[in-house]
């Protein structure tokens, strides 16, 4: 707890202070351009990768950045989106996966899960992933997964909407956490490939 509360310190006496009309700002007006559904990775930090500044980025992170395809009823996935689509009016939504990602390296290598079942059950949202990928195969899953999570975020009807209105773009990257690099992936081509 200490290291927060040192960090915590410096944020109240360096980095609050230098940005103090942008957060006052920010305490009336909430518009970012973006939803970022990223990965709970703690290495994967959004706002650090894509130089965004505070109130620009709306994000989601999951275990291994899955996105379930729209069922009706309530669950915090969804009324995310949903909310960053209709009421935020976001004009891009990213998915973004990552090198070493702990959820797909699981999949990938067959992994064990009996001991978290509430793991095992969510990661059923990267099935048409492993489905189209070589066993063993953790980069080559990392990227069909952020082609199978767009696919299923545009089942959400306030996505498909914004689409059919030209009012948002998806996009799908990979984040290597070792070199920095992101890929964009070529969703169309991507995505005709894979089917």
């Amino acid at each position: 707890m200490t290291d927060l509360a040192e960090g915590l310190a410096r944020f109240q006496r360096d980095v609050f202070p230098a940005k103090e009309d942008l957060f006052a700002h920010l305490a009336t007006h909430h518009t970012p351009h973006t939803l970022y559904i990223g990965c709970s990775d703690a290495r994967v930090v959004p706002e650090l990768i894509t130089g965004c500044e505070p109130g620009d980025l709306f994000v989601i992170r999951t275990a291994g950045n899955l996105v379930p395809a729209y069922a009706p009823g309530a669950n915090g996935v969804t009324a995310s989106i949903e909310y960053a689509v209709t009421v935020l009016g976001v004009t891009e939504i990213v998915v973004c996966g990552h090198s070493a990602c702990g959820a797909m390296t699981a999949l990938a290598e067959g992994h064990d899960l009996s001991a978290a079942p509430v793991v095992a059950g969510w990661l059923r949202h990267a099935d048409a992933a492993v489905a189209r990928t070589p066993a063993g195969d953790v980069a080559a899953l990392v990227r069909h997964n952020v082609l199978a999570q767009l696919t299923n975020l545009a089942t959400h009807p306030s996505v498909a909407r914004a689409l059919a209105e030209r009012k948002v773009t998806l996009r799908g990257w990979v984040f290597d956490i070792a070199t920095g690099g992101v890929e964009e992936l070529d969703t169309a081509a991507d995505r005709a490939s894979a089917a």
